[in-house]
């Protein structure tokens, strides 16, 4: 799944996947391109740092999530 955050007018992307082993990924691309990938054993721990993820991002200004699912 795929959401947008934006501020500014420019956009922060970032994606929740599940591998194929099974372990879960939260991927950010940032504005200027760099992307950013952490790692989880399980799609508990993934849910509990995409909440984290969102709340920080709203502190800092950032509108959303915006997207959809993919």
């Amino acid at each position: 799944m795929f959401w947008w955050f934006e501020r500014g007018g420019q956009f922060l992307r970032y994606e929740a996947r599940t591998l194929p082993n099974g372990s879960c990924e939260l991927r950010v691309t940032t504005p200027d391109g760099v992307e950013h990938v952490e790692t989880f054993t399980d799609s508990a721990s993934l849910a509990a740092r995409q909440i984290e993820f969102e709340r920080q991002f709203v502190a800092e200004g950032w509108t959303g999530p915006h997207g959809w699912n993919v």
